[in-house]
Order: C-alpha cells, then sequence, then structure tokens
C-alpha cells in the first residue's frame, strides 16, 4: 500500500463506515473486513487516528479496527501476521508523542499500546517502559496525562500475565520503576492537597486525576510485582502511608462541598485506596501481617465510632468493612486445632487478631452493627411505601456484600458471630431479653430495633442453636407478634415471619407445623403486600424442609394454594411474578397428585402469564418450572393442557427462535415430563419432534435429555414415530457417533437397543445402517467395557428376536470384510464369550445366554466348536437368575413376569407414571421375563441331542469342562 494513496481511500470508506444509512454503512464495513489482512492496512490507520485535524468520528472508528487488528493479526503465529517491519514501524508510531486532546480516543490509545505491550514488551519492545517514564516527567499537562494513562494501561495488561516466565519478567520491571513509581505518586498527592487548601479547584482536579492514576499504577505494581513483599522496605513504606494519605484524604473531603468538580474524584481515590489494602491482603496474608493492627484501628474507628461521622460515605464503609471481615475470615490467620502443626506465621497474625478483638471491642461491634447498621433507612421506609415489590427483591446473596452496605453489614455480622461466639452470644441474647412483650406502636424507633435485632437472631441462627429454645419463644411470644394487625406494627410481622424461615431448617419442631401453617395462612392475606411476599418466602422454606409432612399439611393446601395464585396475579414485576411461581412450584412439587382438585385458576391463568412475559426469558422460564411440576402432579390428566402446554414446548425447543437460548433446558425437562405422563401420543406431540434432529446437531450439554425424549417416544408409540421419524433418526446418530465420547456413544446405542426392544421385527431393517458398525465392535474386541457391554445387548436382540435378519447381517459383513461366514460368525461367539465379564446388568447377561443359545439345535461345525463357550455362559446366565425356592428346595427363574400389577406407593414413593407403566408391559413381552433359561437350556440341548444322535450329543458335551456339566445338571433337576 501507497501510504499517501492509501490514506485517501481508507479514509474515505472509514467516513462511509461512520454513517447512519445502512446502505452506504454495509459496503464500506464489507470492503474493511477485506483490508484488514493487507499489508500496510494499520500503518494508514495509525496516520489516520494520529491526525488531529480529522473528524472524531472517523479517527475513533480507525482506533477501534487497529486495536481489534491486534488481537487477530500482532502474534507471528497468527494466520495473515503482520510483518516484523510494519510491526517495528507501528510500535515506534504508537509512542511518538503522547498529545491526544480527546479523552476516549486517548484511553483506546492506551489500551491499544497495552494490547502490543502484553505480547512485544520488553524483549521486542525495550524502549516503552522508558519512553512511558520520561513521558511522565514532562512538564506539558496533556502530554503528561496521556502518558500516564498509557503507564497505568500497561502496567495493568503486564500485570495479569501468568505464566512464570513472564511473572518473573513483572518482578524485574517492578523492581526497576517501583521507587520512581512511588516519588510520581507523592509527588501528584502533596500538589493536590496543596491545591486544595489554596482553593484552585481547577488546578486540585488535574492534579486529582493524576494522584489517581499514579496510585492505580502503584496498586498494580504492589500486589503483583513482589514475590515476598514484606521484605522491601519500600513496599511497607508506601502501604503504612496508605494510613496516613486516607486520613488526609478524608479531612480533605469534609472541605470539598457535594457538587465540586473534585467530589467525585476524591471518593473514587479513597476508595482505591482501600482496594490496595484488599487486594494486597487477598494475595499476600502474610506480608499482610505487619498492617493488621492498623487495618482494624483505621477501619474500626471510621465506621465504629464518632470519628467517622461526617466523613464516611457509603462505599467506603463497605470497604472497611470487607477489609474487617477478610481479617476476620482469614484462613491464613486460624491457627490448626494442633498448635504445634501451625506455622509462626498464622501463630503471630491469630495474636494480634486476639489482642484486638477484646470483649469490648466486640461487644460495640456488634452492638452497633444491629442497633446501628441494621435499623431500616428513611430511604427503605420510603421504597416499601411506594414500590413494595422493589423493596422485597433488594438485592441480596452471591457477591453483593462487596458492594452494597446491607449485604455487607449482614456478613459481616454472620463472620463475626461465627469468629466469637461464645463471647457475643450473651451479646445478643441480652439484646433479645430486653425486648420481651410487645411494642409501643407510636414508638417508631422501638420497633425498629427489634427488627434489627430479630435479623441479628435469624442470621446467627446455626451459632446460636444450643443458647435459643425456638420453639419455646416461637409459642409464647413470636406468634402472638404475628397476630398484631396495626399497620406500623407490619416490620414485625415481616421480620418475624422471616426469622422464622431462617429457623425452620435449624430447629423447629414437627409438631409445631400445623400452628405454623395457621399462622402463614392468615399473613397470607396481611393487609401489606411486603408481608405477603415474605410469607410466600417461609411458607416455600417450610414445605422444603426436609421434615416437611404431606398429611400435616393438605388440611391448609386449598386455602394456601387460592392465596399464593392470589398473590400471582396482584404483583407486577417480573423478579416478583417468578418468586411467587417458585413458592407455587415448590408446593406442587411436594404434594405431588393430591394438587388436582386446586389448579383449574392456575392452569387457566399460565397461558395468559405466558403471553405477557414475552419480553422477560427468566419469568417464561419460572413458568417452564411450574409447568414441570404441575405435569407431574396431573399425570395421565395433563392431556388437558396440551393446547397450551404443546406450543409452549415446540417454541423453548425450537433453536431458530432466539428465546431457545434461555428455555432450552427447561424446555427440554417439560418435554420429557409431558412424555412420561401422556397416556397416548396424539399427531401435535408427534409434530414436536420435528425439531429433535437441530437439537441433536448442537450435541451440548443437554444431549442427555434429548436422548431420554427419543426413548420416552419409542416406548410411548413406537410403530407411528418410528415410520415417521427413524431415517432421520438413523442418520443424525450416525453422524453423532463419529464425534462423540464414550459415554454419549452408549447414550445413543442404548436408544437403538431400546427400538430393538420394542419393535424386533421392523427395527432391525430401519436401524440397519448402524448395525455393521456395532458387529465389527464386538468382532474388534471393543476396548470400553460399557460399549461393548451395550454392543452385544444390541446384537443379543437381533439374533434372539430376528433370526432372519441376523442371516442377513452376517452375510453383509462376510461380504465387506472379505471372509467366509461361518468364520465371522465363530470369531463373534468367541468374542462374545470372551468378553461376557463385560456385561454387568442381569437383564443382558440372561440376554446374552438366550441369544446364544438360539443359534442350536446346529449341526454347523463352528457352532459345535464354540459349543463349549455356549454352555459356559448359559450356566453363568443360570447362576446370575436362579434362585433356590426354601419351601420346595428346587430353582426358579427370578427374571420372569407373569402378570401385570398396579404397584402400590407408598406415602414416600412417587406413583408411577403412565411411562412406568409402558415398560411393565413392555417386560411382560420380553423374552428376558417371559422364557425360562432353565427350560430354554433344557429344550436347547434336547433338540441338539435328538439332531446328533446319543452318542455325537456325547461326544460334544465331552468338550465342556466337568465342573460346569456338574453344575448344569444341578440346575436342570427336575427336567
Amino acid at each position: 500500500m501507497d501510504l499517501n494513496s492509501a490514506s485517501t481511500v481508507v479514509l474515505q470508506v472509514l467516513t462511509q463506515a461512520t454513517s447512519q444509512d445502512t446502505a452506504v454503512l454495509k459496503p464500506a464495513e464489507e470492503q474493511l473486513k477485506q483490508w484488514e489482512t493487507q499489508p500496510g492496512f494499520y500503518s494508514v490507520l495509525l496516520n489516520i487516528f494520529t491526525n488531529h485535524s480529522l473528524d472524531v468520528n472517523v479517527r475513533w472508528l480507525a482506533v477501534l479496527y487497529f486495536k481489534n487488528g491486534i488481537d487477530r493479526y500482532w502474534r507471528r503465529v497468527a494466520p495473515h501476521a503482520l510483518s516484523e517491519e510494519e510491526k517495528t514501524t507501528l510500535r515506534a508510531g504508537l509512542i511518538t508523542n503522547f498529545n491526544e486532546p480527546v479523552n476516549q480516543i486517548a484511553t483506546q490509545i492506551s489500551v491499544l499500546i497495552a494490547k502490543v505491550a502484553r505480547v512485544d514488551c520488553p524483549r521486542q519492545w525495550p524502549e516503552l517502559i522508558p519512553t512511558l517514564v520520561e513521558s511522565v516527567k514532562v512538564q506539558d499537562g496533556l502530554q503528561q496525562h496521556r502518558a500516564l494513562l498509557t503507564f497505568y494501561h500497561v502496567t495493568k495488561t503486564l500485570a495479569s500475565k501468568r505464566l512464570a516466565a513472564d511473572r518473573k519478567l513483572f518482578y524485574d520491571l517492578t523492581s526497576s520503576i517501583y521507587s520512581f513509581a512511588c516519588s510520581l505518586w507523592n509527588h501528584h498527592t502533596d500538589t493536590f492537597l496543596q491545591q486544595i487548601c489554596t482553593g484552585d479547584e481547577a488546578a486540585a482536579a488535574n492534579s486529582l486525576e493524576r494522584t489517581l492514576l499514579s496510585l492505580k499504577v502503584l496498586r498494580k505494581l504492589t500486589v503483583h510485582g513482589f514475590v515476598e513483599p514484606h521484605w522491601n522496605a519500600e513496599v511497607m513504606g508506601f502501604l503504612h502511608a496508605v494510613f496516613e494519605r486516607l486520613k488526609q484524604f478524608l479531612e480533605c473531603s469534609r472541605r470539598i462541598r457535594a457538587e465540586s468538580i473534585c467530589r467525585d474524584r476524591l471518593e473514587k481515590t479513597i476508595i482505591l485506596f482501600t482496594k490496595v489494602l484488599l487486594d494486597f491482603l487477598d494475595q499476600h496474608p502474610f506480608s499482610f501481617t505487619a498492617l493488621i493492627q492498623r487495618s482494624l484501628e483505621f477501619s474500626v474507628s471510621y465506621v465504629f465510632t464518632e470519628a467517622g461521622e461526617g466523613v464516611v460515605f457509603e462505599q467506603f464503609i463497605v470497604q472497611c468493612m470487607n477489609l474487617i471481615k477478610m481479617i476476620v475470615k482469614n484462613y491464613a490467620y486460624k491457627p490448626s486445632k494442633n498448635i504445634e502443626d501451625s506455622s509462626p506465621e498464622t501463630l503471630e497474625a491469630h495474636k494480634i487478631k486476639t489482642a484486638f478483638f477484646t470483649y469490648p471491642t466486640l461487644m460495640e461491634i456488634c452492638r452497633r452493627l444491629v442497633t446501628h447498621y441494621f435499623l431500616l433507612t428513611k430511604e427503605e421506609l420510603t421504597m416499601w411505601e411506594e414500590d413494595p415489590e422493589s423493596f422485597t427483591v433488594e438485592e441480596t446473596g452471591g457477591d453483593s456484600w462487596k458492594y452494597s452496605l446491607r449485604p455487607c453489614t449482614e456478613v459481616l455480622f454472620i463472620d463475626i458471630f461465627h469468629e466469637y461466639n461464645q463471647t457475643l452470644t450473651p451479646v445478643l441474647l441480652e439484646m433479645v431479653q430486653s425486648l420481651q412483650g410487645s411494642t409501643n406502636m407510636e414508638n417508631t424507633n422501638a420497633i425498629l430495633i427489634k427488627d434489627a435485632v430479630y435479623n441479628a437472631v435469624g442470621l446467627a441462627a446455626y451459632e446460636l442453636f444450643d443458647s435459643v429454645d425456638f420453639d419455646q419463644w416461637f409459642k409464647n411470644q413470636l406468634l402472638a407478634e404475628l397476630q398484631v394487625s396495626h399497620d406500623r406494627y407490619k416490620p414485625i410481622r415481616r421480620r418475624v415471619i422471616w426469622l422464622i424461615g431462617q429457623w425452620i431448617s435449624v430447629k423447629f419442631k414437627s409438631d409445631l407445623r400445623p400452628v405454623l401453617y395457621e399462622a402463614i395462612r392468615n399473613l397470607l392475606q396481611d393487609r401489606d403486600l411486603v408481608v405477603r411476599i415474605e410469607t410466600a418466602t417461609t411458607l416455600k422454606l417450610t414445605v422444603d424442609d426436609f421434615e416437611f409432612r404431606t398429611d400435616q399439611f393438605l388440611p391448609y393446601l386449598e386455602s394456601m394454594f387460592t392465596l399464593l395464585f392470589q398473590l400471582l396475579q396482584e404483583v407486577t414485576q417480573c423478579d416478583t411474578k417468578m418468586h411467587v411461581l417458585h413458592v407455587l412450584s415448590c408446593v406442587i412439587e411436594r404434594v405431588n397428585m393430591q394438587i388436582r382438585p386446586y389448579v383449574g385458576c392456575l392452569v387457566q391463568y399460565l397461558p395468559l402469564l405466558w403471553k405477557q412475559s414475552e419480553e422477560h426469558n427468566m419469568l417464561r422460564c419460572a413458568i417452564l418450572t411450574t409447568l414441570i411440576h404441575l405435569v407431574q402432579g396431573l399425570g395421565a390428566d395433563s392431556k388437558n393442557l396440551y393446547p397450551f402446554l404443546l406450543p409452549v414446548i415446540q417454541l423453548s425447543t425450537d433453536v431458530s427462535q432466539p428465546p431457545h437460548v434461555y428455555l432450552l433446558e427447561d424446555g427440554l425437562e417439560l418435554w420429557l415430563v409431558t412424555l412420561e405422563n401422556s397416556p397416548c401420543l396424539t399427531p401435535e406431540l408427534l409434530r414436536i419432534f420435528q425439531n429433535m434432529s437441530a437439537l441433536l446437531e448442537l450435541s451440548s450439554e443437554n444431549l442427555k435429555n434429548c436422548f431420554k425424549i427419543i426413548n420416552a417416544y419409542i416406548f410411548l408409540s413406537s410403530s407411528e414415530f418410528l415410520q415417521m421419524y427413524a431415517a432421520d433418526l438413523c442418520r443424525s446418530f450416525c453422524e453423532l457417533l463419529k464425534d462423540i465420547t464414550t459415554e454419549g456413544q452408549v447414550q445413543v446405542l442404548k436408544v437403538v437397543e431400546n427400538v430393538l426392544k420394542v419393535n424386533p421385527v421392523l427395527g432391525p431393517q430401519m436401524f440397519q445402517p448402524l448395525l455393521p458398525s456395532v458387529f465389527r465392535g464386538i468382532i474388534d474386541g471393543e476396548r470400553y467395557p460399557v460399549v461393548m457391554s451395550t454392543y452385544l445387548g444390541i446384537m443379543g436382540r437381533v439374533l434372539l428376536q430376528n433370526a432372519r435378519f441376523f442371516s442377513l447381517l452376517l452375510s453383509q459383513m462376510a461380504c465387506e470384510l472379505g471372509q467366509e461366514l461361518d468364520q465371522i460368525l465363530g470369531n463373534m461367539i468367541e468374542m462374545w464369550v470372551d468378553r461376557m465379564d463385560n456385561i454387568t446388568q442381569p437383564e443382558r447377561r440372561k440376554l446374552s445366554a438366550l441369544a446364544l443359545l438360539s443359534l442350536l439345535p446346529s449341526l454347523n461345525s463352528v457352532i459345535q466348536d464354540k459349543f463349549c463357550g455356549i454352555i459356559n455362559i448359559s450356566v453363568e446366565g443360570l447362576h446370575d437368575v436362579m434362585t433356590e425356592d426354601s419351601e420346595t428346595g428346587t430353582y426358579k427363574d427370578c427374571m420372569l413376569m407373569s402378570h401385570f400389577e398396579e404397584p402400590k406407593a407408598t406415602e414416600d414413593e412417587e406413583p408411577p407414571t403412565e411411562q412406568d407403566k409402558r415398560k411393565k408391559m413392555l417386560a411382560l413381552k420380553d423374552p428376558v421375563h417371559t422364557v425360562s433359561l432353565q427350560q430354554f437350556i433344557y429344550e436347547k440341548l434336547k433338540a441338539q441331542q435328538e439332531l446328533l444322535g446319543e452318542q455325537g450329543f456325547h461326544a460334544l458335551m465331552e468338550t465342556v469342562d466337568t465342573e460346569i456339566v456338574a453344575q448344569l445338571q444341578e440346575f436342570l433337576q427336575g427336567f
């Protein structure tokens, strides 16, 4: 590319690519895509985005294309990689001058320099760091800032490399620039503090930005640049300085008004200081030992004493609490049960912690957490009134404690209480004791304190197991509090029902459940929506508990279900609807069939909710889960839901529809459950199967469920289903088997085995293309036992139940392998006998014996040659299936089934699904369960004897081990 002429052309196309008109935009994007691999293209882009006179949008686009090009073509091994000459020119061009006037473009340039540095620094680009260090020192404000920005991004990228050689390079880099980075940070920090004192806000804002960037550099160097940082005086000096600087900046924040340009950046810097400490503690807990005392003193004084008043802000409190939490909970600071096994560093850290957390300190922290931080705030109470649903789904769980104040205070309380529970249990119990009896309605503060104390008792439930008689407390106090219906008392009603939910799995007598159900039923009719939603949550926890008993719950089922359904209709937000649906699902799942009389209203409402939730895929997932439990509860009656159910399954499992990304997993589960409970195959149910071939092509983690669905169709109505889909299935299976795990292979083969079991006459023809590979697998002695076992299961079915097809297959294999028919048959029998131990399922072992015996009577010399092996397997089979009748002393085949009995389901067992019944009916036709192995052996040997005559047969039996013959005779007594 000639640079000048190329620049004009590329500039023109880039300008078109910024157009809003797709007719102009699309061709331009195509053209740029083609140029991506052209030599010289990135040199042109560099010229364009460093030319400040051009349009900002065009330069922005040029930077982005350059950045994407680095990802794709910078490494030497990449296809269409850039030449070394061009890369040398580009590297030099990128750091010629740091004077980009537009902030966003400057950031992108810094990021792309860092991307190049990740690959090339320091070996191919030794001059990068020295150039940045020099540029950061210049007097020009813009240049200094841009160089510092790049310095930060380069440091951040190099610090993130994890290979040992890269870590070593970063350690070397850090040791060479750490002193400079410290002095740079100190210089900008001092400048900022002076400018704030003199009231020069504009200059202070610029200095603060540089302070922030240089601190970001130092954070990466300090945390990732040393193996054992505590041996480095400069590092420890910097970390101790962080506490001093934090105090200065917090004091400084008193002077800076909320609307000041510095305010936001000042808070960011204060938070960054705390991040330095948190990261350092996380990466180097033992190096942090020297800072434990100071960190605890600093955090506790600002968060739990008057020292913090007027200066602390929410995010800073969160960070300080996280620092305390990480010190309290750090495993590196916990001595082993056997003190001698602990390292000196651990004991030292533990000693510092123990000396700090004295009884008065712990008591004060506990009291402040509960009576100050746990109190519902004005904002929260306003939210309760104005937007109750948002109030109930406030962010908790996951990592929210790292960022949000309420979860953070609760997690800190749990961790401190766990660590020092012997000290803190009496403190908390004393608080509870002081709150006995009902509270004055007019005293809002007293109500909020009680709410906070009850919150603490719920959070510490596991720790208080031995100290609180919850059943007595529930009967004597809490139950009465739930009955106080005054509007001002609603925080306590909500908190008490939440508290019971926390204790239900910890300690709650089973015979108190009915009293609790009564209370829950009343509260589900409470005037306040927040109380009703909290009650639904506790109901879910109660129903989901290990000690749940259906008989205790049944008297309340109808009213509870109706009230929950009303709540579901009443709430409007997606998250709340999902939550209530989960509660409903849980109830349906636990009471199973008993739900049938009450689901009419829900069944009518769900289609409407499905329609309304078109934009909310997560809500649709909750509806799918509810439907799964509904279908299981309704059993065969679920057929009445098909007009709604089947289109839902169709949409959820259609990979050409965008929602499948969210709905597929639950959709497949619902499809399977629907088939398992279906009384008969309907045309619509058959039609949905068109979605399957695309699902099999996906071959994702959902494959297992896909096979279960295919099996369910086979059991439901094999002939209709196979006539329509066998050819497609066979094609999909052939593709799948080319590239699939052993487990996947077995799943595919099990489907084929089920087809042969259900339809022994047509099945082998329909899946004929798969059978040669099965045959070959047996002859070659497949090395995976599970696969071999499945191969033998399939071949056993064909041989036993479709002998005509077996002989055709044998001829085909003889032709393919260019061997004699008898030779192949002999090889197969030999391998079968040899690998019989691979088969572990008794059904398949008996099938093998029946299948090989079905070759008798025979005059074929090969079969006679293998007669000994066939008898060995048959006697093994007899050992597997024969049980001695203690009364008569005779043997009988324990696998025989005579007639279909509807098994009685006990209280804990789930009743059989329609599919279970179908499998039972199928077993009644299966030779494995209808043919007596003992009888079959006797008849086959008799026939062989008649065919060969007494002498010939005797000679044949001579080939069998005498011990085996003796066992055989014992089994055949009475014939």
